[in-house]
């Protein structure tokens, strides 16, 4: 076991390279990451390491996070939110042959992949960030949901507050940074695996997509009622639709556990209270790692 303490280097990446450094003196076949927080699912690790092994790519668990009993519904929202980013998103690439995101925990690498391993940063996604240096490299991650990882969601509301702040935030500046350059290398390499990431990556966090699917349908029909055409407000209303049939099924098939049907309709409140986090991307951008506080 070893212990790093910098006050100057924070950072989950910093620690990583730390960790990553110590063990060059014996190496091992495979490196598996996982968070202190996390409990594994029985046999997680296994499957996580064999399966590293076998493809010589970054595999990636299935990391689910559960909201602590008696959780508030927006708490309980948020749940089903990270299910459908964590769980069915990489669970439809991985049914059409496509890779997945990291997610930050239940990660297994080959260990000659770690030479290319660009970890001593401050980012506050580095998850993402990896995942995408390593696309790439030609070595997209593969989603294993055999192996399962899961967390709880911190009782703190201010807890929450930034750690949601972290995680999206993180997410549009790596749509930002990140995107016209893993587009650019997946058009000259012909990389259908680096194309399907860059389109995960540009889909905006949940809530989000949904106010600017909802923003484009009012802008529509407002350009109707000035006397504009009716494509626009027809087109957004279809795309409307779809988002809110995907929710639908997305909630029947993994998220009836989590809220009920009535506790999703109160989903456009949710995306309400969410505008200013994303508002603050404009004006508040948050930059530096901030640690969760989970006491």
């Amino acid at each position: 076991m070893v212990e790093r303490t910098n006050l100057v280097d924070r950072g989950k990446g910093f620690a990583l390279d730390f960790g990553l450094h110590y063990l060059q003196a014996v190496p091992p076949e495979v490196l598996v990451i996982l968070d202190a927080d996390c409990r594994v699912a029985p046999g997680a690790l296994h499957r996580l390491a064999a399966r590293a092994g076998q493809e010589r790519r970054p595999v990636q668990g299935l990391y689910l996070m559960f909201s602590p009993p008696q959780a508030s519904l927006k708490l309980r929202l948020a749940e089903f939110a990270w299910r459908v980013k964590n769980q069915v998103r990489p669970l439809g690439w991985q049914a059409l042959g496509l890779p997945c995101q990291l997610m930050g925990t239940g990660m297994a690498f080959p260990w000659a992949l770690t030479a290319g391993m660009a970890l001593a940063n401050g980012n506050i996604v580095e998850d993402m960030k990896l995942g995408i240096d390593l696309a790439l490299q030609g070595a997209a991650p593969v989603f294993c949901p055999e192996a399962v990882v899961t967390s709880e969601f911190p009782l703190a509301g201010s807890a929450v507050q930034s750690q949601r702040k972290r995680w999206e935030h993180g997410h549009l500046s790596m749509i930002v940074s990140e995107a016209p350059r893993l587009f650019g290398y997946a058009l000259l390499k012909r990389d259908l695996r680096a194309l399907a990431m860059v389109l995960d990556l540009i889909v905006p966090p949940l809530a989000l997509l949904a106010a600017l699917l909802v923003g484009m349908l009012m802008l529509g029909v407002i350009w109707k009622v000035i006397g504009g055409t009716a494509w626009i407000a027809g087109m957004a209303a279809s795309l409307c639709g779809v988002f809110a049939v995907a929710v639908l099924l997305a909630w029947w098939g993994w998220g009836r556990s989590v809220v009920s049907f009535r506790e999703l309709m109160s989903v456009p409140f949710y995306v309400l209270a969410k505008i200013p986090l994303y508002l603050g991307f404009l004006t508040r951008r948050q930059k530096e790692w901030v640690r969760t506080d989970r006491k």
